[in-house]
């Protein structure tokens, strides 16, 4: 998937780093083609190989990966798109367990 970073990197005091782990606010993190997570999966260094974190509700999510520029085959990968579906489909249970 395109990331955009530039030279940025996630990087958080230890304090923030124990609070979002413990608090599973980590949602996405950079990993090797076969799912380790390793420096050689990290393509710019962010602390924990961190790709994206969420806010203590989970209803606001940052991520340094763009699935918007993935979104379509015509655009050269459809693999993006799998994240807005899940987005879809977790809104789709939610109602759905409301109702």
């Amino acid at each position: 998937m395109p990331v955009a970073h530039g030279e940025g990197c996630f990087f958080a005091d230890d304090a923030t780093l124990r609070e979002l782990n413990e608090r599973r606010q980590i949602i996405l993190r950079y990993v090797t083609p076969d799912g380790r997570v390793d420096l050689s999966g990290n393509p710019n260094g962010s602390i924990e190989n961190i790709a994206g974190i969420c806010n203590r509700e989970g209803n606001v999510f940052g991520l340094m990966p763009h699935p918007d520029r993935a979104c379509e085959s015509r655009l050269g990968s459809a693999d993006g798109a799998k994240i807005f579906q899940s987005m879809v489909d977790a809104i789709q249970a939610s109602r759905a367990r409301a109702a």
